[in-house]
């Protein structure tokens, strides 16, 4: 454990830490205010940048199991009774469309290591312990010139980043509910994205074969199922994030919104509004 411990340190930590000190020193140096806040902001956007290629993958594969949702049901509706026969049609079908449904999950492991060796620089690039961030940073600093004589001033145009917006409430900063509130709802527009919008003729056609009872009992409530996970994971994730935000440094939720906006751009790029679209439709009616 300690080894591979080491090797993630290595090979993630490390280089995280000394790409946000060249950030921050280049900011200092032409007299950036904030410099701690927009070298976050910028370092956060880098790792995206660098994860691009893996997360358009996972969004394109995305997409095309989603299109592929209708027949994969009528599949399951042939050959239900059949678990061999459905699997080999199942993967027919991949085959035919072109699609890995390994390759939705690929990227998606690949990027767990960077996210998670940017969240542990963050929480101890913001720590409150001044003496803390100058040792973390400077002992693992490529070069002298990476180093920090004195802890960086960590508040953003006044707001203290290594605070919990929790603390900073009870300490007459009200407006700091803001943080966590703005949080959860760019998480919620994201996960609104990434549902696929159904067009009210499926619906309507999809409601005809119930009646008929074209639809197995079966498949029926795996649909239902399915619907009632995506939907609660719709509220509570966000939910979560927001409450996350809430108990956490500042500096936590500036990476996390940064990370969820360019996330929102890259999503809109690949699938549209997705169910979002639906919300906006309601409104112009």
């Amino acid at each position: 454990m300690n080894v591979i411990g080491t090797a993630f340190t290595l090979i993630f930590i490390n280089p995280t830490i000394n790409v946000l000190s060249a950030i921050y020193h280049l900011l200092v140096l032409v007299h950036m205010p904030s410099a701690l806040g927009f070298s976050i902001i910028l370092l956060t956007v880098l790792i995206r940048l660098i994860l691009y290629p893996f997360t358009l993958s996972q969004l394109k594969t995305s997409k095309k199991m989603q299109a592929l949702a209708p027949r994969l049901n009528k599949l399951k509706e042939m050959h239900k009774s059949d678990a061999k026969k459905l699997q080999e049609e199942t993967m027919k079908l991949y085959k035919e469309h072109g699609v890995n449904p390994a390759a939705g999950c690929l990227p998606l492991l690949v990027q767990l290591p960077l996210i998670w060796g940017l969240y542990n620089v963050l929480q101890n690039a913001v720590n409150a312990n001044a003496a803390h961030v100058v040792k973390f940073v400077n002992g693992v600093a490529y070069s002298p010139y990476l180093k920090i004589s004195s802890a960086w001033d960590p508040h953003f145009f006044g707001l203290p980043m290594a605070q919990t917006p929790s603390y900073l409430f009870t300490h007459g900063m009200s407006l700091i509910l803001l943080v966590p509130l703005l949080t959860a709802a760019f998480q919620f527009v994201q996960s609104k994205m990434m549902i696929p919008a159904v067009k009210a003729e499926e619906k309507v056609k999809e409601e005809v074969q119930r009646e008929k009872g074209k639809l197995t009992k079966e498949v029926k409530k795996e649909d239902d199922f399915q619907t009632a996970f995506q939907t609660q994971s719709l509220y509570i994730f966000p939910i979560m994030i927001g409450f996350f935000s809430w108990t956490l440094p500042v500096g936590l939720s500036f990476y996390w919104n940064t990370f969820t906006v360019f996330g929102i751009i890259q999503q809109y790029q690949v699938q549209g509004w997705g169910s979002l679209g639906g919300l906006f439709n309601k409104q112009k009616k």
